[in-house]
């Protein structure tokens, strides 16, 4: 005899329980129900069991076809969580909503705060059916309310997850879902499992000194890019909904003192799972630097229940070997190495900068989560700055990948003292040393290649070739998309003559340059704080941000040496040799392809066009969108948004996009 489990949970108002026996009507049953009152949902039903008799696995999936479609859509109502998660880790004893320290657990119960009258913004569809919700249920007067936590979903169990993190450099103990509300599991009808969030929607024990809300602008950003880089082909965390309201609060949105009042919003999160390095990190001890302890200092046996759990979920194919638990967790720790190699090399081969690279905003399982203060390059520049609270450039865009060493590198090396009462330290180091630089520059290789149009050969200078052209597009100024976009114009025969007159529209102009790179300090005052490096530690001025600061005062000072005509002179010229190594390397890859003049043209073109988008979110779409959602029309958002889809197309009559004057002033922080 088999035993049948069905773990549907907290059943809302009972309302279930009928629908629950029609669906299995047909079956001889035996139904052990038993109500759970809870202290968080006093009108809820926990069905524990529902136990039905057949002599083999096989009769009861015979029998169960009949009764329902596997894929069938689902309403609100009939979404099926199975919230594993809270089943299998610690959770917080206490219910105190209040921000405290949380001892030995990894979540903590809590409930959305209601937002006052909700209004969706936009919905992501290609997101939400992977939760196998109907797309009628938008129609409904509800739905946002659901979809901003002002109502509850029946089968939903709202927790704030406990996290620890390294921020800028600096371990600063227990952060935690601050904003973000895990609701739940839901496993669609592939079997697939997806952990659905709300972020901004109130307060939790981690919330700090914070309010647990998020504003209209920093959820819109994060919604188009979560969905604008799964289009990219970038793995990612999932973006279903945007919803805003009449709740209002205080945002001072640069640090200067002048505080705004902005709209309360929401956005529904999915991923397979929000566990992340800082997961791991809440048994750390006191820091030696800055004394601060992880949550849950030296609990051992909770990193080994997490690694376990994170094993069985999200690495069944190590989780099922017949290896030692030792060898498990190293070779988990060599997956989780890989898949941030491989996550960084497509975020750099797209051009794109996150921001806040914190070891709690990195995911364990190799997504990109999070999102902030990120931005796609415009002009390419290795050491772009996205985010104004990044004063020493940190996180700039070349730090991601650079091996001095790359930051997601450190942070893999943070990742490994978590794990070393599991594994030595020294055999997680050299498997981090093993695996993770040839991984990222085996893929980002790949992908550069690609990008290029080289796909039929393999040479060992073409890392030069990659190299020089960057090199190339930073002394010019060059837009970074565009210009691979437009490289499939470049054929030997041609000699490139096509694309230079083409990519010379999508420079940097001289005054749009030195406005991109103003000084944050009078160049006076820079000079007297690099001559007495103690007053500028005693005004708290980082050092790096006077590196930065005499980086800026550098590109000035060329700059102003140059005129435009010079400057467009020179760019020619440079791009030129490049391009005559280019045509080349192109030849000899058409010999080693077999095919014709014409048809290695055509493929190649085709190809590439796959690789390089015509279309990306740049600050400047961003904001456009954001900025007629906040005079109240939605619109933009999901136009946008349905351009994001395909990334990879230009329409007949479209542009490559060329940013505006006042883009390069556009700012993104923290604040949120």
């Amino acid at each position: 005899m088999v035993w049948l489990e069905i773990t549907r949970a907290l059943l809302h108002q009972h309302s279930h329980h009928h629908q629950l026996r029609r669906l299995l009507g047909q079956f001889p049953l035996i139904l052990e129900i038993t109500p759970k009152q809870t202290s968080r949902f006093t009108s809820t039903l926990h069905y524990t069991a529902v136990k039905q008799v057949f002599p083999d696995k096989e009769q009861f999936s015979a029998n169960l076809k009949p009764s329902f479609t596997m894929n069938e859509k689902r309403s609100l109502e009939s979404l099926n969580f199975d919230n594993q998660v809270l089943q299998r880790l610690p959770i917080d004893d206490s219910l105190d909503p209040n921000v405290r320290t949380v001892e030995n657990a990894c979540f903590s119960l809590v409930n959305p705060t209601p937002l006052e009258n909700p209004q969706l913004v936009a919905t992501s569809w290609d997101a939400l059916e992977k939760l196998d919700l109907a797309p009628t249920e938008a129609d409904r007067e509800d739905f946002a309310e659901f979809m901003s936590g002002s109502k509850l979903l029946p089968g939903a169990m709202p927790a704030a997850h406990c996290y620890c993190g390294y921020q800028f450099g600096y371990f600063s103990g227990q952060l935690g879902d601050g904003a973000a509300i895990y609701l739940g599991e839901i496993v669609n009808h592939l079997g697939e499992r997806w952990e659905l969030q709300l972020k901004g929607a109130g307060l939790t024990p981690y919330s700090r000194q914070a309010d647990g809300r998020k504003v209209l602008r920093s959820s819109i950003r994060e919604f188009l890019c979560s969905e604008a880089m799964h289009n990219l082909g970038v793995p990612t965390t999932r973006a279903g909904t945007v919803v805003t309201s009449d709740s209002l609060v205080t945002r001072d949105v640069f640090y200067t003192g002048n505080p705004i009042k902005e709209r309360c919003t929401v956005i529904s999160r999915i991923a397979p799972t929000f566990l992340r390095f800082g997961s791991f990190e809440i048994a750390k001890e006191n820091d030696p630097v800055t004394g601060r302890p992880g949550s849950s200092p030296g609990n051992l046996d909770l990193i080994r229940t997490l690694a376990n759990y994170t094993l069985e979920m999200f690495y069944p194919e190590i989780w099922k070997q017949d290896n030692s638990m030792e060898n498990k967790y190293s070779r988990m720790y060599r997956e989780v190495c890989l898949r941030t190699a491989k996550l960084v090399a497509m975020w750099q081969s797209v051009g794109w900068c996150h921001g806040v690279l914190n070891t709690d905003n990195m995911s364990i399982i190799g997504l990109t989560i999070d999102y902030g203060p990120f931005g796609f390059l415009d002009r390419y520049d290795p050491d772009h700055i996205c985010n104004r609270s990044d004063d020493g450039g940190r996180y700039d865009f070349k730090s991601q990948a650079s091996t001095n060493p790359s930051i997601c590198e450190w942070n893999l090396k943070r990742l490994a003292e978590d794990l070393s009462c599991l594994v030595k330290k020294e055999d997680l180091d050299q498997i981090c040393r093993e695996t993770y630089w040839l991984e990222f520059n085996r893929l980002y290789l790949y992908k550069m290649r690609n990008k290029l149009g080289l796909l039929f050969s393999e040479e060992e200078q073409d890392k030069a070739l990659i190299e020089h052209l960057l090199n190339v597009m930073h002394e010019s100024g060059a837009d970074f998309t565009n210009t691979f976009r437009l490289l499939s114009e470049v054929e030997p025969e041609n000699r490139g003559e096509p694309f230079l007159e083409m990519v010379k529209e999508y420079f940097t102009s001289l005054e749009d340059w030195k406005r991109s790179v103003k000084p944050r300090i009078h160049p006076q005052q820079l000079q007297q704080l690099l001559a007495t490096p103690q007053i500028a530690q005693m005004l708290g001025v980082d050092g790096g941000l006077l590196t930065v600061e005499m980086k800026k005062m550098k590109i000035i000072s060329k700059l102003s040496e140059m005129t435009q005509e010079v400057k467009d002179k020179h760019d020619r010229e440079i791009f030129s040799e490049w391009t005559v190594l280019f045509c080349h390397r192109l030849e000899r890859d058409r010999e080693a392809s077999g095919l014709s003049v014409e048809e290695y043209a055509q493929h190649r073109r085709k190809e590439m066009n796959k690789v390089n988008p015509a279309f990306i979110l740049r600050n400047f779409v961003a904001q456009d969108a954001i900025a007629q959602a906040e005079d109240g029309d939605f619109s933009a958002v999901q136009k946008v948004l349905d351009r994001l889809r395909d990334p990879y197309t230009l329409p007949e009559g479209e542009s490559l996009q060329k940013p505006p004057i006042w883009a390069c002033e556009l700012g993104v922080s923290c604040s949120s």
